[in-house]
């Protein structure tokens, strides 16, 4: 299939069955959480088993999904997908089955492994069908299915835990994966585009095998540090992390050097407008999933809410989110080209306003929806103007770091946030004013580096000879064109 352009109609059965595996996948990221204590009361796991259940599925697939982007491209986008979708399924199936804990946490890894397989191929696809207004519209809806899994994850998984279907108590949160799957891969077989693929390109095992030893490194001792009292061995590992890291980056360059296919061609992030969006949307990803683990203790433990009230009022956050991208390409040109500032300030209002006024209502969800909405509206710019910035044959390697770069921000900010708002002590009301005036500096920063990428894409937008434009440019026009 070509590209589909301005003029020519959108292949909208491809876009559902794209929006739709995301949108699995966003709802398994969250639904654990709240289905994390039936867990421990069906299965009794120990603190750090429990901890394995709820965060290896992230571990495995912020691990591997540079290594899904790279498949995609080099098997076929259409074929990894649906490997990915059936693998997944599968994988919800053996949870949902699971008799102890070892065997939950095990498929909950294979689970986050093949959701890594699964969705590079969604912005890839994303990036090589569609252009234009066509495109804008496919991301704005990206940005949808990512909020629309994030509600479904915090209200179906209450719901489901409530209502003990069949006296299953947590296990259908991961059943209902196997029907939706099934009827998705059915789809999917149906209406995706068959793409051969490059497979003359070999797969960098060496790369593979550092990045995935050089991401637990620096992660696991996140995941585990604080509640394990931060032993030798997390600072080891952390240290540890550094020159594996490195070395990865260098086997990259080597590889491209002798012509060969490289992992990560880090060609994509030598660019400034990428490089600069990539750090802001890290810098304002770690707060909202920071923000996710704080909010959830100091509503629960510290003022005395119940979990469905902790859950749903986040519900107003994500849904704010998701109507950011539709909106944004209905913005006059001038507005949306300062939609990451713009929007890294209102989120780092919301935060400050959250702090100070200590809401714990109906004020409450309305701050939240007023920071989803500027998160979502950097997000949405800034993943419009980093993927116009980069040519197709460069999408695999753009979407496995997006997606990678989101995922180790998250962790991170879990446990930067977290680790912060339990350290305090004293007062939950004053722990949760000092955490939310961090993220509100955390905010400033992204907002700082979404400033340089702009600057970074005026520097760029003509040639010398002030004829033309440049693909930074390009990206401002088409986040900016209405629909």
């Amino acid at each position: 299939m070509t590209p589909t352009d301005d003029g020519a109609r959108p292949p909208r059965g491809m876009l559902a069955v794209l929006m739709l595996g995301q949108f699995l996948v966003n709802v398994d990221t969250a639904i654990v959480n709240v289905a994390a204590p039936s867990v421990q009361d069906d299965l009794h796991p120990s603190g750090g088993a429990l901890e394995l259940v709820v965060s290896g599925y992230t571990l495995t697939y912020a691990v591997l999904l540079v290594t899904g982007a790279r498949l995609g491209q080099a098997r076929g986008h259409r074929r990894m997908f649906l490997l990915g979708l059936a693998a997944f399924t599968a994988a919800s199936l053996a949870c949902g089955l699971a008799p102890v804990t070892g065997a939950l946490a095990a498929a909950r890894l294979v689970q986050g492994a093949a959701g890594a397989l699964m969705v590079p191929q969604v912005l890839s696809g994303i990036q090589i069908h569609f252009t234009g207004k066509a495109r804008a519209r496919a991301q704005g809806m990206l940005v949808m299915a990512l909020s629309g899994g994030a509600v479904a994850g915090q209200v179906l998984g209450g719901v489901m835990v409530s209502a003990d279907l069949f006296g299953l108590g947590w296990r259908p949160v991961f059943l209902v994966n196997v029907p939706a799957g099934i009827a998705l891969l059915a789809a999917g077989a149906r209406v995706l585009p068959r793409d051969a693929g490059h497979g003359a390109g070999r797969l960098d095992l060496g790369g593979v095998a550092l990045l995935s030893a050089g991401v637990p490194l620096a992660i696991v001792p996140l995941i585990f540090g604080r509640e394990a009292g931060w032993p030798a061995w997390t600072w080891i590992c952390l240290a540890a992390s550094v020159p594996v890291l490195a070395l990865f980056v260098r086997r990259q360059r080597n590889v491209a050097a002798r012509g060969g296919t490289p992992l990560v061609n880090l060609g994509v992030l030598a660019r400034p407008v990428v490089a600069w969006s990539l750090g802001s949307i890290a810098l304002a990803t770690s707060t909202y999933f920071g923000m996710l683990f704080t909010l959830a203790l100091y509503l629960q433990q510290g003022l005395g809410k119940s979990a469905t009230f902790s859950g749903l009022v986040l519900v107003s956050w994500v849904a704010a989110f998701g109507v950011a991208g539709p909106l944004l390409p209905r913005l006059p040109a001038r507005v949306s080209a300062h939609a990451p500032i713009a929007g890294y300030l209102i989120l780092a209002a919301a935060y400050l306003a959250t702090g100070l006024s200590h809401a714990d209502g109906a004020l409450l969800a309305v701050l939240l929806g007023f920071g989803g909405l500027g998160l979502g509206l950097g997000f949405a710019s800034q993943l419009g103007r980093a993927t116009a910035d980069v040519p197709a044959r460069l999408a695999p390697d753009l979407s496995g770091v997006l997606n990678t770069n989101s995922q180790l921000s998250a962790v991170a900010g879990v446990a930067v946030f977290g680790t912060l708002y339990l350290g305090l002590g004293g007062p939950p009301r004053h722990a949760f004013t000092v955490v939310t005036a961090a993220f509100a500096g955390t905010a400033l920063a992204a907002c700082a580096a979404g400033l340089a990428g702009w600057l970074a894409a005026r520097r760029e937008q003509a040639p010398p000879g002030g004829q033309g434009s440049s693909p930074a440019r390009r990206a401002d026009v088409t986040a900016s064109s209405r629909v």
